[in-house]
């Protein structure tokens, strides 16, 4: 459809005007342990630099659980591909996550558990994906990465945090705003893990969720906002990879016995996203301020929200990693992206 063959050409022409001889950027993307996920790494392993499989989750005790698959174990050693698999808080659990931080014991053990995880499997480094930790914690979770990270350099690990944005450090007015200031977007000093961990993945997307009014994924202004917030913090630009969304998201009407009637948006991938358009008969708009597409329709007399995140808003987006001279930039995630983005 014309929206995808506007995303090849935008990609296709901002890969081909960038010099032969441009700093090579690192190139890191998510996985999940679904099909579609490990089948994408399989087949663009040539064009990644860092695979980071979503696979290991701490518990309350400080062990950690997981696995890699080995067809994507396998296919990084083939290609080169640096894996840096992901340890998170299982399902963001707060409580949980305020347990390890805070039961020296439970902290200790997790911080050997990380080392040995590591080195026993020859992975080249760990990422934290630690997620919904309250801003009370901020100087427990800073301690906590960086005591990991010695540890981790020990044995020859890299290490790293993907990190909720912000675009400043006022929490705003609203009760929404100051939940996720509070719970999600406060806790992080980026300056200071910065400097502790070899880099840090600056998660900018997940503007709007199922949880919001509809917008887009990762709108261009938002972005740069919370990119010049970091950045005015003293971040160097080469420990910053900039997270850029694979993923669309849809918002619809649904109701049930127990919540009643509300809105619900969820993540999609581009083919999801794009049979929904089709369907229903509508073309997309792009949205040159926020560098994505929209659209809306209505069915039974009630509107459908989509924004799309395609191969031109994938660009657009790479081109703010060059003009910042950052890193890299962390991609969530394969398996749901515009297969435009790889025509590089």
């Amino acid at each position: 459809m014309m929206l995808r063959r506007l995303g090849c050409a935008a990609a296709l022409s901002l890969f081909a005007a960038r010099p032969a001889a441009a700093q090579k950027l690192e190139v890191l993307w998510y996985s999940v342990a679904g099909e579609e996920s490990v089948q994408s790494f399989l087949a663009h392993a040539g064009q990644i630099s860092i695979v980071s499989p979503q696979v290991f989750a701490f518990d309350r005790n400080g062990a950690i659980h997981g696995k890699v698959d080995p067809r994507m174990v396998a296919r990084a050693h083939e290609a080169g591909v640096k894996l840096v698999p992901l340890v998170m808080n299982p399902g963001f659990d707060q409580p949980m996550m305020h347990r390890i931080l805070t039961v020296a014991n439970v902290r200790q053990r997790a911080i050997r558990n990380l080392a040995a995880l590591c080195r026993d499997n020859h992975f080249d480094g760990i990422q934290f994906d630690v997620e919904n930790v309250h801003v009370k914690d901020r100087d427990r979770l800073t301690s906590f990465m960086r005591e990991s990270a010695v540890a981790l350099h020990a044995v020859s690990c890299t290490v790293s945090a993907a990190v909720v944005p912000r675009t400043s450090d006022t929490p705003g007015a609203s009760s929404y705003d100051r939940w996720i200031f509070d719970n999600w977007r406060g806790v992080y000093d980026y300056k200071a893990l910065a400097e502790s961990l070899d880099f840090i993945s600056y998660m900018t997307y997940a503007q709007h969720t199922g949880g919001t009014t509809p917008g887009p994924v990762a709108g261009y202004t938002w972005m740069q906002a919370s990119l010049t917030y970091v950045l005015s913090l003293g971040v160097p630009p080469e420990k910053i990879s900039l997270g850029i969304p694979s993923y669309s998201d849809w918002w619809y009407p649904t109701y049930d016995a127990k919540a009643g009637a509300r809105v619900r948006g969820t993540d999609i991938g581009f083919a999801k996203v794009t049979s929904l358009v089709a369907q229903a008969g509508v073309t997309p708009t792009w949205d040159d301020r926020e560098k994505a597409a929209y659209a809306y329709w209505p069915v039974d007399d009630v509107y459908r929200w989509a924004w799309i995140e395609n191969a031109r808003a994938f660009a657009a987006k790479v081109a703010l990693v060059h003009e910042h001279k950052l890193r890299g930039y962390s991609v969530w995630v394969l398996g749901l992206e515009d297969p435009s983005v790889w025509a590089r």
